[in-house]
């Protein structure tokens, strides 16, 4: 790619561009926010501890748009810490250098520097999420994204009364970057955490948490609409309400067909919305989250708690709990997923790719590192087709823009090295995997198939991959081998659910379509913390195309150097 001029001139064209677009576009809203990164002491479970967060809430500020407005958040960073904010699921089309990831469209904002992160909300209307995308500190620094439809454009399901947002996420006891340091040096994975939470409360299950509990007060005979993100670090988290059924009607800000259930599944990275209507016994009734897991791997498996309380109940009054599926609930995961599907009418259509242009076939893997000063002599790692991702020291999109050589290859496998029985007995020997901060290379506007394959390298497990820069379709799932002559027979080409973040079930393999159409450096990752840290990631480099629309915008001035 031909190197592009100057640095000063390029980001002087690109403010201009986006001062014209938003000042003389006729619908675009500018919407501005403050992010201060301070940290502050926080207490919860009989503990104060200091934590980063953003202008001192714990969870962070609910961004609140519009579907056609400009956002601009002015980053500014008071902490001891590196930062950067990725704003997951908005798609940044034709401009990464607003995606957030640290070393992958930018490199992190220093302490005492800032960055504004200015970006359109085209075509995407629901919940997404931020959060940190450096270390492990999206742990605190996390919040809520509502987009609301445009004026005058209703919702396609029952207008609720009212909404609510609920964050689910995780809360250790000790200094959480200081428990990662400890895990790396010993080759081990750091403690897990130590309660679940909701909207950053654990809930009165937990020790010293009775003020510590979030209570929403419904009426009866009303709609609520609850907008519910997984900001867990590591853990998939079923979520119910005692006595109420839930109707999903919207996943990782795409329409579903709606359709009702007693509990949901929902994978870190991932969004839910649901409707839930006040129909039972005026009363106080817990809502509550819990980890799925379904292989014998420790993770936190206490429970979150929250009260969904009618309007004039005492809280004298006891909360009843709901029935959550069992921690090892296969049958309720493949069931709940394989119940998602888009809504696919005429003002909301399933643009599935019917072709493919490009095959791609990515094995998940655990493995060892030799690692002599670690406790077991080795550590551990994790790998996508035998390859653990090297982190580099600059932005690899800036180094694609401005044609920096030795900062990546482009030359990961679309397949595994060597085939082999994917999902068979455990596999445990020198798996020879290799390091490099190597990128697919992807044509401008070809159409990707991609299947996810979960692999019996040391153990199978569940993984939660994230996509950024794109939604997709999830054509076909399966458990055992993906078999490419006969799976794809019974891929849904009609109505798969659109999404960014999807599980790749344990032991099995996951399909997904999208079309490349937005250029740039794009990253893939597992959602786990534990595994991105290990190296369970790649990037797509996107080639520009050739229209006038069809490539990356210059650099804004003020993006973080290197």
């Amino acid at each position: 790619m031909a190197s592009r001029g100057n640095t000063f001139f390029s980001g002087l064209f690109s403010f201009v561009l986006f001062v014209f677009l938003g000042i003389f576009s006729a619908e675009a809203t500018i919407k501005k926010y403050q992010f201060d990164i301070q940290v502050k002491n926080v207490s919860r479970l009989c503990h104060a501890k200091p934590i980063v967060t953003v202008n001192g809430g714990f969870p962070g500020p609910t961004i609140y748009v519009r579907e056609g407005d400009r956002v601009l958040i002015n980053v500014t960073n008071h902490a001891q810490y590196n930062m950067s904010i990725h704003w997951h699921g908005l798609k940044q089309y034709r401009n990464g250098w607003a995606d957030g990831p640290a070393y992958i469209t930018q490199c992190p904002i220093k302490t005492g520097s800032s960055y504004t992160y200015d970006f359109n909300v085209t075509g995407q209307r629901g919940t997404l999420w931020w959060h940190a995308h450096i270390l492990w500190l999206r742990a605190t620094v996390y919040g809520a994204i509502v987009i609301m439809p445009k004026p005058g454009t209703p919702f396609p399901f029952p207008q609720p009364n009212r909404e609510e947002v609920l964050v689910l996420g995780e809360w250790w006891h000790s200094d959480v970057e200081e428990l990662v340091k400890q895990g790396n040096k010993m080759g081990l994975p750091p403690n897990m955490s130590d309660a679940h939470t909701i909207n950053g409360k654990p809930g009165p299950l937990f020790p010293c948490s009775e003020k510590h509990t979030f209570a929403m007060e419904v009426e009866s005979g009303k709609t609520y609409l609850l907008r519910i993100i997984n900001a867990a670090l590591n853990d998939e988290l079923f979520f119910a309400i005692a006595g109420h059924n839930m109707t999903v009607v919207e996943v990782d800000a795409v329409y579903t067909k709606p359709f009702a259930t007693q509990a949901i599944l929902i994978a870190p990275g991932q969004t839910t919305n649901v409707l839930v209507r006040a129909n039972q016994a005026p009363g106080r009734y817990f809502m509550a989250s819990r980890s799925f897991m379904d292989v014998p791997i420790p993770v936190d498996n206490k429970t979150a708690t929250a009260i969904f309380q009618y309007k004039g109940v005492p809280n004298s009054v006891l909360p009843s709990l709901p029935q959550l599926p069992a921690p090892n609930d296969t049958a309720f995961s493949l069931s709940y997923t394989g119940n998602l599907k888009s809504l696919n009418t005429p003002l909301f259509p399933a643009k599935v790719p019917q072709n493919v242009n490009r095959n791609l076939f990515y094995t998940i893997g655990l493995g060892k590192d030799s690692c002599p000063t670690c406790l077991n002599g080795t550590k551990l790692l994790a790998s996508l087709n035998n390859i653990s991702f090297v982190m580099p020291e600059t932005a690899l999109l800036q180094a694609h823009y401005f044609n920096l050589k030795g900062v990546f290859k482009t030359d990961f496998p679309d397949k595994p090295p060597k085939p082999f029985n994917y999902t068979g007995a455990p596999l445990t020997a020198n798996l020879g995997t290799s390091h490099g901060t190597r990128l697919s290379k992807i044509a401008f506007n070809s159409t990707v198939e991609l299947v996810l394959q979960d692999t019996n390298l040391l153990t199978v497990e569940s993984h939660p991959f994230h996509l950024h820069g794109y939604n997709f379709f999830v054509v076909g799932t399966g458990i055992g081998n993906f078999d490419p002559t006969k799976d794809p027979a019974n891929f849904n080409l009609v109505d798969p659910v659109e999404r960014n973040t999807v599980g790749v079930p344990t032991g099995g393999w996951t399909a997904i379509r999208f079309r490349a159409d937005n250029p740039g450096v794009w990253f893939m990752h597992c959602h786990l913390e534990l595994h991105t840290g290990w190296g369970l990631k790649m990037a797509f480099v996107v080639e520009d195309g050739a229209g006038p629309d069809q490539s990356v915008l210059p650099p804004p001035m003020n993006l973080p150097p290197c």
